[in-house]
């Protein structure tokens, strides 16, 4: 009876540590307070530009070269958003994919240069491009 109730017990510490080494914390983390919808941020960029805030997705994309950006997919089908992080401070796994990721940083809004149409006749378009991302700082991966 006696091995019976310390095996119990062992099993017990073994799946609360278990449990508790899902969530696994890269760089600063992520403070407390409320996360903005990534689709909230999509549909008004400008608001959040330059501000800090707070998101979480499922992994959808990863760099395979350096860990320094994940995807996430936003609440609403077909919406994602990039997090860079800083080349080495941060290194996000390939294996994220599919996990569930909260992040905080500076929304960046980053407008090209180019321009926006053709100025003369003949000339191919050039579409602008914006780049949405969120400069990370801190991210929690709930391990499945």
């Amino acid at each position: 009876m006696r091995r019976i109730l310390m095996t119990i017990t062992l099993m017990s510490l073994l799946l609360a540590g278990t449990a508790l080494a899902k969530e696994k914390v890269y760089g600063k983390g992520v403070s407390e307070g409320e996360f903005t919808k990534i689709s909230t941020i999509l549909a008004d960029p400008d608001t959040y530009a330059g501000k800090v805030v707070r998101i979480e997705g499922t992994a959808v994309g990863v760099c395979a070269h350096r860990g320094c950006w994940v995807t996430l997919a936003s609440d609403k089908e077909e919406e994602t958003m990039r997090v860079k992080v800083k080349d080495g401070v941060i290194v996000f796994p390939k294996e994220v994919i599919g996990e569930q990721v909260q992040v905080e940083g500076i929304f960046v809004v980053n407008k090209s240069e180019q321009k926006c149409d053709s100025t003369k006749k003949g000339e191919p378009e050039i579409k602008c491009t914006t780049i949405l991302q969120v400069s990370g700082t801190g991210a929690v991966v709930n391990w499945k």
